[in-house]
């Protein structure tokens, strides 16, 4: 549905946006993640036409954003970092405005806005002054906006920035019902958020990007091998000593209890070493009370990655 090749954006001889290249499919929500200033919201506006590239080629839906904005803008709805709202305008009002600005029919105009007030929970404010709204309910309102022409493509650009706790949930859980009809790009620097919405991320560091998968595969890249966590019964020593001997184990930790002890395994890469790890330690008579494998969190990639980065760059 997205595709972007080679795009960059400079600014004199700084670059916002440097040399990227990526795809969003078809029913899919994106995550484009990265710190403030990385060339995420850069990317955005070229993406739906608010400014031209310096360079490289995007396409949205099959129509090229540099000569064909027009039938772009018909496949997008885009919720800008500050949503652009007309506070003098009651809810209802406002929406109708923008249904006739993007050409909705008018036959079917009433039906679209009905349907995204209800999808986006704004029913009780539809007839009150936008600007006596929340900000949640702004926000929200922002989102009708970008659906009241039903488009297939929507591009939100840190849709929950400046929100309270529980405008966030409930926010994020819209786009997350969003995201079964709808592909979506989303930006954002809020860790929780990319992993609570998007199947796929990419992060983005001083225009360039520095990673691109799902949240889990980037976690077995960083981590090189799979960690695991045990918690078993058992003779402590006895116990690190049979681990230690597994093929593909590089470490052992090992946290005395007393009668029950707590291990951290780590395995060389690509190697499964579970199985053996089970059988091992009944074969020594320990009773194994837990055992998985250890997680990296988004948080931890996103920090390894772009501190890789400036360590690169200095």
């Amino acid at each position: 549905m997205i595709k972007v090749d080679h795009l960059a954006k400079r600014y004199a001889d700084v670059y916002a946006v440097n040399d990227i290249s990526f795809e969003v499919h078809q029913g899919e929500i994106l995550g484009l993640l990265g710190p403030n200033g990385a060339g995420k919201t850069t990317t955005m506006r070229i993406l739906t036409c608010y400014m031209p590239a310096t360079s490289g080629t995007a396409t949205v839906a099959g129509y090229d954003v540099f000569r064909e904005s027009i039938n772009v803008r018909k496949q997008i709805g885009y919720l800008p970092e500050n949503v652009p709202l007309y506070p003098e305008m009651r809810v209802r009002e406002y929406l109708n405005f923008r249904a006739k600005l993007k050409r909705v029919p008018t036959r079917e105009r009433k039906t679209k806005i009905e349907e995204c007030i209800e999808k986006c929970r704004i029913k009780e404010v539809q007839n009150q002054i936008i600007g006596t709204l929340s900000k949640g309910y702004r926000q929200r309102v922002g989102l009708a906006d970008t659906l009241v022409h039903d488009p297939k493509i929507l591009i939100l650009d840190e849709p929950t920035i400046g929100l309270d706790p529980n405008q966030i949930r409930q926010v994020r859980q819209l786009i997350k019902e969003l995201g079964e009809k709808h592909t979506i790009l989303l930006s954002t620097h809020i860790l929780p958020e990319v992993e609570m919405l998007c199947g796929r991320v990419i992060i983005v560091n001083k225009g360039k990007i520095v990673a691109m998968d799902t949240p889990s595969n980037l976690g077995t890249q960083l981590r090189g091998g799979s960690n695991i966590v045990l918690e078993v019964r058992g003779n402590g020593e006895k116990i690190k000593n049979v681990l230690s001997v597994i093929k593909g184990v590089k470490k052992v930790l090992w946290h005395d209890n007393g009668e029950i002890s707590n291990y951290t395994v780590e395995a060389e890469k690509g190697m499964d070493i579970r199985e053996d790890v089970f059988s091992n330690i009944v074969k020594n008579n320990g009773i194994i009370r837990e055992m998985k494998q250890a997680s990296i969190t988004l948080e931890e990639i996103f920090h390894q990655i772009t501190t890789q980065e400036q360590e690169v760059a200095t």
